[in-house]
């Protein structure tokens, strides 16, 4: 272990070696596109959307439940909108209960 060490170390002490280190650093750190940073951020980020594609997904699933029930029954059509959006019949009064926290 300790002899590959120093072959490393005398292999990089060259200028070839020097030119190479820089390369390697300037490409897995500095560079905008293509940084070693920049790919953890993407790994990151891709978490994220994957994460919220799922809940998405499941949220779909549901929104489309809500749809099929207002389109065939009438009465939950009516509850919908009466709850939603305070419609109410012809002489009749609807009053709003507020829960203040």
């Amino acid at each position: 272990m300790k002899t590959m060490l120093s072959f490393i170390w005398t292999r990089l002490r060259t200028k070839y070696g020097i030119v190479l280190a820089l390369f390697v650093l300037w490409v897995g750190f500095f560079d905008e596109e293509n940084s070693m940073l920049q790919h953890f951020q993407n790994k990151r980020k891709l978490a994220q959307l994957t994460e919220q594609e799922s809940y998405l997904r499941t949220k779909i699933v549901s929104d489309k439940r809500k749809i099929q029930e207002l389109q065939t029954n009438l009465t939950n059509l009516e509850k919908f909108a009466r709850e939603e959006f305070l419609m109410r019949k012809e002489n009749e009064d609807v009053f709003l209960v507020v829960e203040e926290d």
